[in-house]
């Protein structure tokens, strides 16, 4: 465990999510006090001053998220650096399952990426407006993910205090595998089924954003990043390594490969996070969101080419697919 806490990435990642921390703490108090006190239709000197102090705590908040949002691709380039030191891992993915705290731990992440950019959206409609009609919500939102955010950091500790350099732990070819020839996929899908699947619901996507059906498209959206998971996992990643028999969603962000798993992860994540925050402000808040509804098309399109040309580029190279 000593050997964790003193690796340089850890001590970094550990001190940035405990600065940060202390300020959201700091932002949620001062949000507590404006949530009760707030009142945009008083002419008074405290509502003068409260409004003062918005100002100041929603910017503290918005520069934390955007740290926050940073600090994911570094964690998990954190414990992938841990790999050399815990026996048995050859990559992040053995080391996110050192623990009983790993999974959780990545998945409210990305969940919290998420609900933060939420909040980054809502902040800047309410700052648009000059009578502020979304500060109460907007405070109420940012109590909900301090709630998150405390959790969080709960489970940093927890995860990174309770890593084994002694036990081994499995490797990605366990935990990805096929083992015993059992299909990893889900749904009894097939290879070529997913693969059919993938395009189906990359074309469903691109018809929905681009029209009014904002619930259709968050539904075909989150859907596309389901299957689009697997789909970069068992087929797509595989042309990455060149190897038919490895998959893993971790090894790709190495930079044995050129670190094009940040590439391809950020541009899914990004994309399906635009496209559900363009539907929800056109779906709650009557908004066009065009601008957001263009850059979600742009990457999640980059992230099905991107992907689509390592398979191309295989097969003009060998003239076989793997």
């Amino acid at each position: 465990m000593n050997e964790i806490l003193l690796s340089n990435e850890v001590i970094v990642y550990l001190l940035s999510e405990t600065l940060l921390y202390l300020l959201l703490f700091i932002a949620f108090l001062a949000t507590l006090g404006l949530v009760k006190k707030w009142n945009f239709d008083l002419f008074t000197s405290e509502q003068f001053m409260l409004e003062n102090r918005s100002y100041l705590v929603m910017t503290i908040i918005f520069f934390v998220l955007l740290i926050k949002i940073v600090l994911l691709p570094y964690f998990v380039y954190t414990i992938d650096q841990l790999s050399d030191l815990i026996p048995g891992a050859m990559c992040g993915a053995g080391v996110i399952k050192a623990n009983a705290y790993g999974n959780p731990l990545l998945g409210l992440k990305v969940i919290i990426l998420f609900l933060s950019a939420l909040w980054l959206t809502l902040n800047r409609l309410d700052l648009q407006e000059k009578s502020y009609p979304y500060l109460k919500l907007k405070s109420w939102f940012f109590i909900l993910l301090f709630v998150f955010f405390s959790v969080e950091y709960l489970l940093d500790i927890l995860y990174f205090t309770h890593i084994e350099t002694i036990n081994p732990v499995s490797c990605c070819s366990v935990i990805f595998g096929q083992t015993g020839g059992a299909n990893g996929l889900p749904f009894g899908l097939n290879t070529p089924k997913l693969l059919i699947l993938f395009y189906l619901l990359y074309a469903l996507l691109l018809l929905t954003i681009l029209s009014k059906r904002s619930l259709m498209s968050i539904g075909s959206v989150l859907l596309f990043a389901v299957v689009a998971y697997y789909a970069v996992v068992y087929f797509f990643g595989t042309y990455i390594y060149q190897l038919p028999t490895h998959q893993c969603p971790f090894c790709m962000l190495q930079d044995h490969y050129y670190y094009v798993g940040y590439l391809i992860w950020g541009l899914l994540l990004s994309g399906v996070f635009l496209a559900v925050d363009s539907a929800l402000l056109q779906y709650f808040f009557k908004k066009p969101a065009k601008t957001l509804k263009r850059i979600s098309l742009l990457l999640l399109t980059l992230f099905v080419l991107i992907c689509s040309a390592y398979v191309l580029v295989f097969y003009v190279r060998n003239g076989v697919l793997l």
